[in-house]
């Protein structure tokens, strides 16, 4: 009855997620299937590669917890190798994947339109979207293992829209005992716009759980609102540009909605003596986060009650009057140099993350130099990383980074905005398995750097739960 576990990824950090869950000696499903980023990419050899070099043939579904690139990114890769099975996820999940995967195929693979539409409609096929909070059977055992019964179900991560963990419940012959497998993928925080929290299980023998922040509690998330009305404050003054790397799925919209809020309870107060909060541009550059807002806002019954309280009340938090978006790259271009060059205070939203690639990096190369503009993390930071770099090296008398084989100097403030992470703390993944009513005989870490997982291991120890790093 006890399953095995194989890791593909985001066992020695944070990202390539891909789980596989062995069942039956030729039953097993994945758990995501994810790109490496940062460090973790391939330098030589298969660490990492985005090639899938292990076997499939007992692979019988693949399982997604949500739409991260970091774990959906190696999916093209996965049906090139052959794999035909089913993709299991959550309704709203199913209607941004093929996004999500249209613009990795663009900007890693190839601009190819009909090779990416024939990789959609092959996509399309095989998925499998699903309830939160209902049991959905996966497929049928092969010959040989006819008693054998798997079934997924999905329940609220809130980590962004459409994710989830994933409880998997299996038992070899009718009579057995269900054996319940919980995988967390990526647990939202408290408190996070437009979703609901995310609540433990009943029940679970095993739970495998992510480590991201295993190490640290966050700033009180209640009032991040209120440090980013003073952050802006701070950042205005001089009339540039404050710039939020960030990821088009996520935390774009989050940081949507929360100046939304700012915006709406300020409007008619001043910033400085020449700018109200109703005259500050927010300017969202990426056609593709623009497109998953879109989505967002088609997206709404998945929303949590204070988001929809919100639309009652006449308001658009991902639409409204002082947001302006930039499709175009000559646009983008355009828009770059006259920020650059004429100081106008503006919010500027732009991929990636990370700041590997996207627009983002072209306002950095621009305004790093530039003491005038600010840079605003409100998100994790993989190790080697650009935004990682960025970090670690900002704010120092000769601080520099690298971007594009360049050397550039850091002028600009670099600042760090807690309590806006989209992964749960410590103390959030240490509830989410000690208040389970039957608590698992094993949790498994994953998906974190070693001083997180160490860390969280022995918290786990401590209140007698077993805990071991998975490798």
């Amino acid at each position: 009855m006890h399953p095995q576990f194989i890791h593909h990824g985001a066992v020695n950090g944070v990202t390539g997620s891909c789980h596989e869950y062995v069942i039956a000696e030729q039953y097993s499903v994945l758990v995501d299937c994810g790109l490496f980023q940062g460090d973790e990419t391939a330098a030589g050899g298969s660490a990492g590669s985005p090639s899938i070099e292990f076997d499939l043939s007992r692979v019988q579904a693949l399982l997604v917890t949500h739409v991260h690139i970091d774990h959906v990114g190696r999916i093209p890769y996965l049906l090139a190798a052959g794999f035909r099975g089913p993709i299991y996820c959550t309704e709203a999940s199913a209607a941004l994947l093929p996004l999500v995967l249209e613009d990795a195929l663009k900007v890693g693979v190839t601009r190819d339109a009909k090779l990416i539409k024939t990789f959609l409609k092959v996509l399309q096929r095989q998925l499998v979207p699903c309830r939160y909070k209902e049991w959905c059977d996966l497929p049928s055992p092969p010959a040989g293992s006819k008693g054998l019964q798997a079934q997924v179900r999905f329940q609220v991560a809130g980590h962004i829209l459409g994710s989830a963990y994933l409880e998997i419940r299996h038992r070899i012959a009718s009579k057995q005992p269900w054996f319940y497998t919980v995988f967390s993928g990526d647990l939202g925080a408290p408190h996070t716009p437009l979703l609901p929290a995310p609540k433990p299980p009943y029940k679970a023998d095993v739970v495998v759980l992510e480590s991201t922040y295993g190490d640290r509690e966050h700033e009180d998330r209640r009032k991040r609102s209120q440090r980013l009305q003073q952050t802006l404050l701070h950042a205005l003054q001089d009339n540039g540009t404050v710039l939020f790397p960030a990821f088009s799925i996520g935390r774009t919209q989050e940081l949507l909605y929360e100046l939304e809020g700012l915006i709406h309870r300020l409007r008619g107060q001043k910033i400085h003596q020449h700018l109200r909060w109703d005259e500050l541009q927010v300017i969202v550059d990426s056609p593709l986060a623009a497109r998953f807002t879109a989505a967002y806002r088609q997206l709404k019954p998945h929303w949590d009650a204070e988001a929809k309280k919100r639309l009652r009340q006449g308001r658009h938090p991902l639409n409204f009057e002082q947001l302006i978006t930039v499709d175009s790259a000559a646009g983008h271009h355009q828009l770059v140099q006259r920020l650059a060059q004429s100081r106008l205070p503006a919010v500027v939203i732009a991929a990636s993350g990370m700041c590997e690639g996207g627009r983002v990096v072209n306002y950095l190369k621009q305004m790093l130099p530039d003491p005038v503009h600010q840079v605003v993390f409100v998100g994790y930071q993989a190790r080697g990383t650009l935004g990682a770099a960025i970090l670690r090296y900002g704010n120092r008398p000769d601080g520099y980074a690298m971007i594009d084989g360049e050397k550039i100097s850091i002028r600009a403030e670099i600042i760090s905005l807690g309590g806006y992470s989209a992964h749960a703390d410590k103390k959030d993944l240490l509830n989410f398995v000690g208040r389970m009513r039957h608590k698992p005989t094993e949790v498994r870490i994953v998906h974190g750097d070693e001083p997180a997982k160490q860390s969280l291991r022995h918290s786990f120890l401590v209140q007698n739960i077993n805990a071991i790093i998975a490798r």
